[in-house]
């Protein structure tokens, strides 16, 4: 297994649409276990393939207590949702930003698994956000998409200030 690069907002990469997963074969296998490894090392609960900048409709979570549970879902869907729930959302791709988000509470899902066997099941509460979350990855839509436009550009400046400050301190720390 290998820790995979997670793209960073505003990487143009991250509104690509991903497309069907159609082979089910060992190296989809791979890429899963990558993914679940990538976001456990990150400390995340869910992440699409999209955010590695693979772009196939494809993505993990993990929202058990222990995080012991992964789960995978190929080419997922919603069938059905009700209810309306606001959650506080953060991502691996825009770190260190949380916002409130609206989403279905309930949602009936379709997806396959890892040998390309459909499955359906009903997920509530924060395993449904974080489906409904990581699915938005899948047609190039991020969590910061649902706000406003001058909180978005705050959102940008923050990161971008993070990402300079962070560059300057590994600059005092070069050893030669």
């Amino acid at each position: 297994m290998s820790k995979l690069n997670i793209l960073e907002f505003p990487d143009p990469r991250l509104t690509t649409v991903a497309r069907d997963v159609d082979t089910f074969d060992d190296s989809l296998k791979k890429l899963v276990q990558d993914m679940t490894e990538t976001m456990y090392s990150a400390n995340g609960i869910g992440l699409a393939a999209t955010q590695v900048n693979v772009h196939k409709r494809l993505l993990v979570l993990d929202v058990s207590e222990n995080q012991d549970q992964p789960r995978v879902y190929i080419n997922p869907q919603i069938l059905d949702s009700e209810g309306d729930q606001v959650h506080e959302e953060g991502c691996l791709s825009v770190p260190g930003i949380y916002a409130s988000v609206s989403r279905a509470e309930n949602i009936t899902l379709r997806a396959q698994d890892l040998d390309g066997n459909s499955f359906e099941e009903k997920l509530t509460g924060l395993h449904s956000v974080c489906v409904q979350h990581e699915m938005d990855h899948l047609i190039g839509r991020l969590f910061v998409d649902y706000l406003s436009p001058l909180k978005r550009n705050m959102v940008r400046k923050k990161l971008e200030k993070q990402r300079k400050t962070a560059a300057k301190e590994a600059e005092e720390h070069l050893v030669i």
